[in-house]
């Protein structure tokens, strides 16, 4: 069960400034969420084949090498170039606004 203190301390982890209504809010929708997927946990799924594996489509149980592209190094962009893209650059780095304020 999510606690009013969860709520919290996920808000500050995401940066997140919650009013007190958004909080409770939030509380009853991630309880809400818990409560539902522990009713899903209760199906007996076992006789049931899934409908679709993604990862079978990308050489998981299969022979990889047929599937997925070689791992091969090659040159990358070079710096000049990709700082031409850059809205700001000291001529070595990108420059970008500071994001975090703590």
């Amino acid at each position: 069960m999510v606690t009013e203190r969860d709520v919290s301390h996920v808000a500050d982890l995401a940066h997140l400034e919650l009013t007190e209504e958004e909080r409770a809010h939030m509380l009853k929708d991630l309880n809400s969420i818990l409560s539902y997927i522990d009713r899903l946990n209760q199906l007996d799924t076992s006789k049931i084949d899934p409908m679709a594996q993604v990862a079978s489509r990308y050489g998981a149980g299969h022979d990889a090498d047929e599937t997925l592209r070689p791992d091969e190094a090659r040159a990358s962009l070079p710096r000049i170039a990709a700082l031409r893209n850059a809205p700001a650059t000291d001529g070595v780095f990108f420059k970008v606004p500071k994001v975090i304020e703590r």
